[in-house]
């Protein structure tokens, strides 16, 4: 059996006998079944821009572009109220699983934490607030997320996370042992090739990055050794900034990428098993509520703890 690639996008010219056919008459005459599914979930975009309503009519020359999961799997994600840690007028705080999305990604819409929380509260509640994610997960890491539900909190707290004012702890997992209890890191963050996320020298921050597109920024790790076997640990990170990946790069950079972390020179399988995610875990969370000033902690422990 020869296994074909699945391509992640595809892309048509609208034809003149299109003109003004709605997006999904036209994606389904272009795709069939596919380009149905694909503008349900989010995932068509005209002319450069995502389309939001299925009956947009399309245009002769116009660009329709499909974009397709790069697994070629849509995910289902539905939460529960187990799900809930805390919620109150203004917050919640979820329990986010491993390999989901926190938001909507260029092919789907609808399989991301942030549009189940609506559907969930839809439910619940009969509607939804608007809803603002206060920080973000990478997909694959799991732990505490705070979510916003009234627009009075939001401002607060982008400027809590901006200035330092949220404690975030993290525990992982690592290839390696390390030969320091506590050690803590700086280092240059930005773009790099191919738009990939790299370090920096702390000399570079506030640089232009060499591929355009911004300057390079400080990213600042402290990390505690917490317990060790033979060929792997239990690392605890504290951020005192939040670039994305930096805990990962800041773990591949000392020698000990994550059990799991391929994209960094983590394995891909620990004493005999495939792991499906890099092992990282958002495991405390630290603020002052954001309009009442109230202290407020949470703490999850990792699967693996």
């Amino acid at each position: 059996m020869v296994l074909h690639p699945i391509p992640q996008q595809l892309t048509f010219t609208i034809p003149p006998h299109l003109a003004g056919a709605p997006v999904h008459a036209a994606a389904a005459e272009l795709a069939a079944d596919l380009g149905q599914t694909v503008v349900a979930r989010g995932g068509a975009w005209l002319d450069g821009r995502r389309v939001v309503d299925a009956a947009t009519p399309v245009a002769a020359g116009a660009i329709l572009v499909l974009r397709l999961p790069p697994n070629g799997c849509y995910n289902e994600i539905e939460l529960c109220a187990a799900d809930l840690i805390f919620e109150d007028a203004w917050l919640m705080v979820l329990h986010k699983a491993a390999s989901c999305y926190v938001s909507a990604t260029p092919w789907d819409v609808c399989g991301n934490l942030l549009a189940a929380l609506q559907r969930f509260l839809l439910a619940r509640d009969g509607s939804a607030p608007p809803l603002h994610l206060a920080h973000r997960l990478d997909r694959d890491t799991s732990g505490l997320l705070l979510v916003s539900k009234h627009p009075a909190a939001n401002a607060p707290l982008q400027h809590a996370f901006a200035h330092g004012q949220v404690a975030k702890r993290y525990t992982c997992l690592c290839a390696g042992v390390p030969t320091w209890e506590q050690m803590e890191l700086q280092t240059g963050h930005g773009r790099g090739a191919r738009g990939l996320w790299r370090l920096y020298p702390l000399a570079e921050v506030g640089q232009a990055l060499p591929m355009g597109g911004g300057r390079v920024r400080l990213a600042h790790t402290s990390f505690e050794l917490e317990a060790a076997w033979g060929d792997h640990a239990r690392v605890r990170a504290t951020l005192h900034t939040g670039r994305t990946h930096q805990i990962r790069l800041h773990m591949a950079s000392l020698g000990l990428p994550l059990l799991g972390d391929v994209r960094y020179g983590g394995p891909s399988e620990h004493n005999g098993q495939l792991l499906s995610r890099h092992m990282l875990h958002a495991t405390e969370l630290r603020l002052a509520h954001p309009v009442t000033g109230e202290p407020l902690a949470w703490c999850l422990p990792a699967p693996w703890e």
